[in-house]
């Protein structure tokens, strides 16, 4: 067994544990350093036990280290030091660490590793950005290579020194270990509010749906399932015909792509974000013969610019583009794409990903339409679909197959192995959208964030008249850095998108209201943003 597998790190709770923390105390600051007098208990329960959180590690059911946060002052420094927020920087909010200890035979790094990272969680959730010490003097190099900084006057006594010093969690972060992973899950805050683009917050029963044991997919209950799945999202959207694809958007875009690389003549791409991009870039990689209409990222595109691009490329014979952009929040009109290519002649294909059960849409006429599960329909990602509202048929010699859009259509919609527990949570998150009408709530709950953000200083990407009520992209000054925005929230359980490259590139980070949510939610979401921001402006300026 790995070091870090052998070791479990959590906040105390029951009995034994303080038990042993007593314990513990005991042995490290009375026989091994001598802070206090002796007793024939073996045990020391420090005078701010009430007051104090432990973070211990335990090798099985054996506590081997432990240490404790307090936030209440005065600290055990205040006394020891006169004015101790002068030593500060300021705008923090303060908490001290005390009594660190861990067992002889279990120094291996590892176990000092796994509290101090175990702390650093525990403090971000409660909105601490500030550690402060008396560290002792024996532990000094230690101390500095995690980034302490020291301040004041040693305190204490000649056999039991200890110097005051700080950290920065963010300090932290950067310096702090690096072999105890996220991934070892410590001290995780429930997720408060999801506001991801996707995975979304999904609603009651979907989760469970997936659940359900595997259907085969040639039975005749999967086709079934299938089929009205299928019809429920053509109604929804206004289209004839749909096929359910086992992957991502990218599987249904590049579809879409091999569907145009079967067509004479060239196309016409519009391009104003990351997603606009991607399609240049699926277009590329299938060879296809196009022109571009580009556009800078939050710009949206207007009537009389597509008519002139149109105008320039006589010989195009079809016009792809994004309806929401969903990099920027931009929505671009769908009623005069339609417009300008009905009276050209040219097929209209269309990236409709973040607005298929965001907006109401009407594809009828539309050549080629792309949509996923995991965002506006909110069901579990992994599932996406091809709209259209013409023949298709197979195309043995030109496609894979996996991208033959005419092979699905005819093999029925499932040519080859199908989830049929994503379609059973898809097709239980479509109940929901048939028992109500999202669109209008969407609108008015955008509207009204986008006002809220705005009052509270934060500058939104894209203009309310032409932006989608489900994405909402905040562009941060240079005095913050939306990694650290963005990583601060989501300790306080607040999943926000910040983490794509081009949104770091931009410092930019995005509220998307794709799940489910209420207003009370984005109220605490835009509280939480605010604070953060503060924070990091006050340390940008101490610093």
């Amino acid at each position: 067994m790995k070091q870090t597998e052998r070791y479990r790190f959590k906040v105390a709770s029951e009995n034994w544990e303080f038990e042993q923390i007593y314990q513990l105390n005991y042995r490290t600051f009375v026989e091994e350093i001598p802070q206090h007098e002796t007793n024939e208990r073996g045990i020391l329960v420090d005078r701010f036990d009430q007051e104090n959180e432990y973070v211990i590690c335990l090798d099985a059911d054996r506590l081997v280290g432990m240490l404790c946060i307090r936030d209440r002052r005065p600290f055990s420094l205040d006394q020891k030091l006169k004015n101790l927020d002068s030593y500060l920087p300021p705008g923090r909010s303060v908490c001290e660490i005390r009594l660190l200890a861990v067992e002889p035979d279990h120094r291996n790094g590892v176990v000092l590793d796994g509290l101090m990272k175990a702390a650093a969680d525990l403090s971000f959730s409660k909105s601490h950005n500030l550690w402060i010490i008396s560290g002792s003097s024996r532990q000094l190099k230690l101390y500095r290579h995690l980034g302490f900084v020291p301040f004041g006057t040693v305190v204490g006594t000649s056999e039991a020194a200890f110097q005051p010093m700080y950290l920065t969690l963010e300090r932290f972060e950067e310096t702090g270990p690096t072999h105890i992973r996220e991934a070892n899950g410590l001290f995780k805050p429930a997720v408060k509010v999801n506001l991801l683009p996707g995975p979304v917050g999904l609603r009651e029963g979907v989760l469970q749906s997936a659940a359900q044991e595997p259907v085969p997919h040639r039975s005749a209950r999967f086709h079934a399932e299938v089929d009205r799945v299928k019809s429920f999202l053509c109604s929804m959207v206004g289209a004839k015909q749909m096929e359910i694809l086992l992957g991502s958007g990218t599987l249904a875009n590049d579809v879409i792509a091999g569907q145009l690389s079967l067509l004479p003549g060239r196309g016409l791409i519009l391009s104003n974000g990351e997603f606009g991009e991607r399609l240049l870039d699926h277009a590329t990689r299938f060879n296809l013969a196009f022109d571009s209409l580009q556009k800078k990222w939050g710009e949206v595109f207007d009537e009389a610019s597509i008519r002139s691009a149109i105008g320039r490329f006589p010989n195009a014979e079809w016009l792809w583009a994004v309806h929401c952009e969903t990099s920027t929040g931009v929505l671009n009109g769908l009623a005069s794409l339609k417009r300008l290519c009905a009276a050209r002649g040219l097929r209209l294909c269309l990236d409709c990903i973040s607005t298929i059960g965001i907006v109401p849409l009407d594809l009828s006429g539309v050549y080629l339409a792309s949509g996923v599960s995991g965002k506006g329909l909110a069901a579990l990602p992994g599932l996406s679909m091809v709209f259209y509202n013409h023949a298709v048929e197979p195309a043995p010699h030109s496609l894979p197959r996996y991208l033959d859009l005419g092979l699905y259509r005819a093999n029925c919609g499932v040519p080859f192995t199908h989830s049929s527990n994503l379609v059973a949570a898809l097709a239980k998150a479509i109940d929901y959208c048939s028992s109500r009408n999202p669109f209008e709530r969407a609108v008015e709950v955008s509207t009204w964030l986008r006002s809220l953000l705005r009052t509270s200083g934060f500058d939104i990407v894209a203009p309310d008249e032409t932006a989608s009520p489900a994405v909402i992209t905040i562009a941060l000054p240079e005095t913050l850095n939306s990694d650290r925005i963005g990583a601060q929230l989501e300790r306080k359980g607040f999943l926000l998108s910040y983490q794509s490259g081009y949104l770091l590139k931009r410092n930019w980070i995005q509220i998307c209201l794709m799940g489910e949510y209420s207003r009370q939610d984005l109220k605490s979401v835009v509280n939480a943003l605010e604070e953060v921001s503060r924070s990091q402006k006050a340390q940008t300026v101490s610093v």
